[in-house]
């Protein structure tokens, strides 16, 4: 399998991301190298596209009843006995059963 930049923004690495990995190695990555950048740098794991938004959020107060990367996720007490959760992620292992996301 030859891979190019088609091979890196089917899995959702842009140009510039994939000329950086073959900078990095000093040589283009095979596909399984290719794909193990691809989950590593997506969103989900990286924040790649929300962290400058999330640098802003607050981290410290009064009404943090959990700071932010204490539990995974920040929880913020908006009165009468009410908390927010900024960002919740269960991974139910090892059931596989994925818990109702609503």
């Amino acid at each position: 399998m030859e891979i190019n930049v088609k091979t890196a923004q089917q899995l959702r690495l842009t140009e510039e991301e994939f000329d950086l990995i073959k900078q990095k190695l000093g040589r283009t990555p095979n596909f399984n190298e290719l794909c193990a950048f691809s989950g590593m740098w997506s969103e989900h794991c990286s924040y790649k596209n929300s962290i400058k938004w999330l640098k802003t959020l607050p981290r410290e107060g009064s009404r943090m009843l959990v700071k932010a990367g204490e539990e995974n996720a920040g929880v913020m007490d908006i009165g009468d006995g009410l908390g927010i959760v900024f960002k919740i992620e269960s991974h139910n292992h090892p059931s596989a059963i994925e818990p109702f996301q609503g």
